[in-house]
């Protein structure tokens, strides 16, 4: 019994093979480049409303096993227009298309992207970590910590305050918008204590302690990582906003100087700043790097812009006074 359904299912199949090879054939040809008929390679070949593709070999050839019937074979390869065929595929037979495709600018759609004041440095990090060095600390300008990650840093923020007692010396800074008690920083990978300084004026973290960044000389640093993420779970809740590290020069020779000089636009808010890197080797392996910094950054007064602007405002009266940039004279009504 067992050899007989054997049989019968064998006898079966030997029946059905050749009718389903009737019901398919072949679609072949090559794709080349229109005028050159340089063979184009990769190109996609597909049949129109079905799943079945191709791609070109290296010599711009391919081949398709479609059903029977009419169908509409489509090529098409980036940089190249899309080229199209019509054909009817016989039963167990093998149709020529070839294609002869014509090169055009590739459009792209809109990329819309937005801008951050630098560009991120570890691309292949999970988090965002941008390294700022001691060359572009140079370059940008400003003499304090604070101000310079202010102006590479993306989401850190520092500004000097006024009448804040305390807070005139220790800027308040913040990284994503988050108080300055929940940004922690590193020099060398080591935990820096924070002053003693509360800040309880009207300013910004008012209640908070945090790290007095421009208590470090500029010229002393080598870079500066800053973390743009959360990492209270490895640091502690310190580090909500993120962390920045700030590694210090280790050189063991030489000597590097550089002085720094300015003025605002009105005159006054005078800053100079001189400094002194030097590097001594210990031994075979130690070695001793100090660093001396002088600054010096005076005060700026626009309590005469103010006057004025408010004197504009104002009702008109006897007086010459200085509207923005032209010169004014005004009465007061009589009567």
């Amino acid at each position: 019994m067992r050899s007989s359904l054997v049989r019968m299912l064998l006898a079966g199949s030997t029946v059905v093979t050749p009718l389903v090879a009737q019901q398919t054939g072949t679609v072949s040809g090559t794709v080349a480049a229109t005028g050159s008929g340089a063979p184009l390679a990769g190109a996609s070949v597909v049949i129109v409303g079905t799943a079945r593709s191709a791609l070109t070999t290296e010599k711009g050839q391919y081949h398709l096993s479609v059903p029977v019937g009419a169908h509409t074979v489509r090529a098409r390869l980036i940089g190249y227009a899309a080229a199209e065929q019509r054909v009817v595929v016989p039963a167990g037979q093998t149709v020529t298309v070839d294609f002869k495709l014509t090169a055009t600018p590739l459009a792209l759609n809109e990329v819309v992207v937005v801008g951050a004041r630098t560009s991120r440095t570890a691309v292949e990090t999970p988090v965002p970590v941008d390294v700022i060095t001691s060359q572009e600390m140079q370059e940008n300008g400003h003499t304090e910590v604070n101000q310079i990650l202010a102006t590479l840093a993306p989401s850190f923020n520092a500004s000097h305050q006024t009448i804040a007692d305390g807070s005139d010396h220790i800027n308040p800074a913040s990284l994503r918008g988050l108080g300055p008690d929940q940004v922690l920083v590193l020099v060398n990978g080591k935990r820096r204590h924070p002053p003693a300084l509360v800040h309880v004026n009207g300013t910004f973290g008012r209640g908070t302690v945090g790290v007095d960044l421009n208590a470090l000389p500029a010229a002393a640093i080598e870079r500066i990582e800053v973390l743009r993420d959360g990492a209270a779970a490895q640091y502690g809740s310190d580090a909500i906003a993120g962390v920045i590290n700030i590694v210090l020069k280790d050189r063991a020779s030489g000597i590097q100087a550089s002085s720094v000089a300015g003025v605002t636009g009105e005159g006054d808010g005078e800053e100079v700043r001189g400094d002194m890197n030097l590097g001594f080797g210990i031994g075979e392996r130690g070695f001793l790097n100090v660093t001396a910094e002088y600054l010096d950054r005076q005060a700026t007064d626009r309590r005469d812009h103010i006057q004025a602007r408010s004197s504009c405002a104002r009702f008109p009266q006897r007086t010459r006074i200085r509207c923005g940039r032209s010169t004014r004279t005004r009465s007061r009504p009589t009567g």
